[in-house]
């Protein structure tokens, strides 16, 4: 996934950034601590809106609508895995198990307040709708590209994987609605850009320990975006997201744009893994059709 930065002399610089930076992330931490939701990728939580009023379909078509949305997707597991829905203590770890033991009503009515809270909050969004486009095409193949991975290379279950790579970069929409609340910064991409490419890991992890997801699936998305040498064989969740990120193109090629050589371990990884893609594609293919 390739950001274009458009240049702009108005950005910040130096302390007058490391000032903006430090309220931001003051007044990310106070939000954390209570009810957390804000916009994504408008088109698509317009698209889940429609989705969800159509009142005949069934759990699967509503729960393929629903695996396209990082933050529902995320909050819906959570819910999934509440004393409300899950008494005994048996924490699920997967999109379709927490669909399944929600129903489709609580599903429905859930996502749909979300949906609804997301679009309130959109205002202010529209400066960076080719960034948020980006993100959640770049989400949507991650997740396809993790499913594929652990499902052909590992034994770990491809639906926690998928779920693990569609909101890897949670943290990224996230800063990007914060960076709307701040008027001096909402016509700074530069500004932004920079912000979201130092502080979107860190922030992903608080964010995703804030909405309650299970500790092995955030603890997936730690560092995704740190070039490392490529794993081989795959083990781990987070060797998945990690590989699973990098076949889709992930942040690296922000911190690498002013770099003239190509780290050698993403070209090793490419020459390994690149065999996968054209099964990647596929299912990214079928997840947006099933999502039109």
């Amino acid at each position: 996934m390739t950001f274009v930065a458009n240049s702009d002399d108005r950005d910040k610089k130096g302390d007058e950034l490391k000032a903006q930076r430090f309220e931001m992330l003051a007044d990310i931490a106070k939000e954390l601590s209570g009810e957390v939701i804000f916009p994504t990728y408008f088109d698509a939580v317009l698209r889940l809106r429609k989705v969800l009023q159509d009142s005949s379909l069934s759990i699967i078509e509503i729960a393929a609508a629903v695996s396209m949305e990082p933050l529902i997707g995320a909050k819906l597991l959570h819910l999934a895995n509440s004393v409300a829905f899950n008494p005994a203590g048996l924490e699920v770890v997967d999109l379709k198990s927490a669909l399944t033991r929600l129903g489709v009503n609580a599903v429905r009515t859930t996502a749909m307040s979300i949906v609804m809270s997301q679009l309130m909050r959109a205002k202010g969004m529209a400066n960076f709708a080719e960034l948020t486009h980006a993100l959640w095409d770049h989400s949507i193949k991650t997740a396809a590209a993790a499913r594929i991975i652990a499902k052909n290379l590992t034994r770990l279950n491809p639906e926690e994987a998928m779920l693990a790579g569609l909101i890897h970069d949670l943290g990224a929409f996230y800063m990007l609605y914060r960076a709307t609340q701040y008027e001096e910064l909402r016509h700074r991409p530069d500004s932004v850009r920079y912000l979201i490419i130092q502080w979107h890991e860190s922030i992903g992890v608080s964010l995703l320990n804030a909405i309650g997801i299970p500790e092995e699936i955030v603890d997936a998305t730690v560092d995704h975006d740190q070039v490392r040498p490529t794993p081989s064989p795959i083990r781990s969740l987070p060797e998945v997201v990690y590989v699973a990120n990098m076949l889709a193109g992930g942040h690296f090629e922000w911190l690498m744009q002013d770099q003239s050589d190509y780290p050698a371990d993403l070209t090793l990884l490419n020459e390994k893994y690149d065999y996968l893609l054209p099964e990647i594609d596929a299912l990214v293919v079928e997840m947006r059709t099933s999502f039109s």
